[in-house]
């Protein structure tokens, strides 16, 4: 469904999907000679051997048992590099740009956009719908900059199936394009962070451009 997940977190998706479908294909390989092995070279019901026919080397085996799982990692890593570094991409070129800061136990949110910059700054809240709230336009490219000044935080909004930890002292940027379905979405601390880390909520309103646009003129003026 359109608007359903960012497309990073669409890509994301996909590269799990694969892997469990390419580790189910495993298993049922492995699983299949494991009972093809009990079935077919289990010892006879009357026989005198103690053990079956014992083999030092196998050649042909050794090398498939090493080369197949070297194949293997090597298309798991292809396909993580490649969506690794369209996930990381920052442009640059997002209208909008917002800093966030991730302090204990609440959040501060300083929002640019055409010249103009908006802040807002939380406290820790049992709700959160009481918690800061972040304002962006649907549909539209934003430019995250995590940072922390005392210890590691994790931002996460779930709706987005995204998050990224906010790590003093490490500059993490990254960018998202925001959902296309105007609505009040919940966020929080992913990282244990202290002793009110349960109550480090925030929520991320997504409005239409125009709606935006009013309010960014407005709260920056009011600033």
């Amino acid at each position: 469904m359109p608007g359903a997940v960012t497309k990073q977190a669409e890509t994301v998706q996909n590269l799990w999907n694969g892997s469990w479908i390419a580790a189910l294909a495993t298993g049922v390989v492995v699983w299949g000679l494991i009972l093809w092995s009990v079935a077919f070279h289990r010892k006879k019901k009357h026989s005198k051997e103690e053990l079956p026919p014992q083999v030092r080397y196998n050649l042909p085996i050794e090398i498939l048992y090493t080369v197949v799982p070297i194949i293997m990692v090597g298309v798991f890593f292809f396909f993580t590099a490649r969506d690794q570094n369209y996930i990381n991409i920052v442009s640059g070129q997002a209208p909008v740009k917002v800093k966030v800061e991730g302090f204990q136990w609440s959040w501060r949110f300083t929002t640019e956009y055409n010249g103009k910059k908006v802040e807002v700054v939380g406290k820790p809240v049992g709700d959160y719908t009481q918690g800061p709230q972040l304002m962006l336009p649907v549909n539209q490219k934003v430019e995250f900059d995590l940072v922390s000044p005392d210890v590691i935080h994790s931002f996460w909004v779930p709706a987005f199936h995204f998050k990224r930890d906010v790590i003093p002292g490490v500059e993490n940027k990254f960018e998202v394009d925001t959902l296309d379905k105007p609505a009040v979405y919940a966020g929080r601390c992913a990282e244990l962070c202290g002793v009110d880390h349960s109550r480090m909520l925030f929520n991320v309103k997504l409005v239409p451009q125009a709606e935006f646009d009013q309010y960014i003129a407005s709260q920056a003026g009011a600033q």
